[in-house]
C-alpha cells in the first residue's frame, strides 16, 4: 500500500465524550457522528470504544456499518476499522482492524489474514517510535498512526509529544501511508502534512467540530 496523495482522514471515536443527548443513547449519539463525518467527507472511521465487551461491540460495529452505507455525502463509502479486536472486525464485517500496543500483534493478524484471503481488510498500528514503526511495516501493515505529535490528554500515557521532526524522519523511513495523532488540530494540519504524513487521524478535531463539512473541506485544501 503506497502513499496516497490524496490526504486519508480518519475519525477516531470515543462516545464517552459527547454530550449526553436529549433523546437515545450515548451508542446513537456515536452513530450519528459517524453518518456526519462521512457524510463530510472522512475515509476511515475508526471505533475505539474500549470499555465495550465483544458482543456489544460488533452489535455497535455493525450498527456503524449499516449508517455509513446510508451516508450520501461521499462517492464511496467511509471505511470502519475496529480497534484492537481482530475477532470484532471479522464478525462484523468491518474493513480493518487497528492494533494498538497490547493488541495482537501485527505479524500474527497479517499470517491470519493471508489465510483467509482477505487482501482488502486494512491492518493499521500504533506506534510511538521510529523503530515501532518500521516494525510494523515489516511485520505487514498497511499504515501506521504515529504520535502523539502534539500534547494532548488522550495520549498523555505515551509519553511527552514526538513532535514533528520525528514525525518526518518516520515519514520518511517508510513506504506505507503515516498518519499523525496526537493534539491535531485545525491550525497545526498543515505541518503534519509537510513533514510527510499521508493523513490525519483524531477524536476531538472531527467529533467536536462545529462545522464538520467546513472542517473536512478545509484539511483537503491543504497541498501535499
Amino acid at each position: 500500500m503506497k502513499q496516497s496523495r490524496s490526504t486519508i482522514l480518519c475519525y477516531v471515536t470515543d462516545r464517552r465524550t459527547l454530550p449526553a443527548p436529549a433523546a437515545g443513547s450515548a451508542a446513537d449519539a456515536l452513530l450519528e457522528r459517524i453518518r456526519r463525518a462521512a457524510d463530510a467527507g472522512t475515509n476511515w472511521i475508526q471505533l475505539r470504544e474500549k470499555n465495550l465487551e465483544g458482543a456489544a461491540l460488533a452489535n455497535l460495529a455493525r450498527a456503524a456499518i449499516g449508517a455509513l452505507r446510508n451516508s450520501g455525502g461521499q462517492r464511496e463509502t467511509a471505511r470502519l476499522l475496529i480497534n484492537d479486536r481482530v475477532d470484532v472486525a471479522w464478525a462484523a464485517g468491518a474493513g480493518g482492524v487497528h492494533l494498538g500496543e497490547s493488541a495482537l500483534p501485527v505479524a500474527e493478524v497479517a499470517r491470519a489474514r493471508k489465510v483467509r484471503g482477505d487482501r482488502d481488510f486494512l491492518i493499521g498500528a500504533s506506534c510511538h517510535s521510529a523503530e515501532a514503526a518500521r516494525r510494523a511495516e515489516g511485520d505487514g501493515a498497511d499504515y501506521v498512526l504515529f504520535g502523539p505529535v502534539f500534547d494532548t490528554p488522550s495520549k498523555a500515557a505515551f509519553g511527552p509529544p514526538q513532535g514533528l521532526l520525528r514525525l518526518a524522519e518516520v515519514c520518511a523511513a517508510l513506504e506505507i501511508p503515516v498518519l499523525a495523532i496526537g493534539g491535531i488540530k485545525a491550525e497545526t494540519a498543515a505541518a503534519c502534512l509537510e513533514a510527510g504524513a499521508a493523513g490525519l487521524a483524531a477524536i476531538r478535531l472531527f467529533q467536536d467540530a462545529a462545522d464538520l463539512r467546513a472542517t473536512v473541506a478545509r484539511l483537503r485544501s491543504i497541498p501535499r
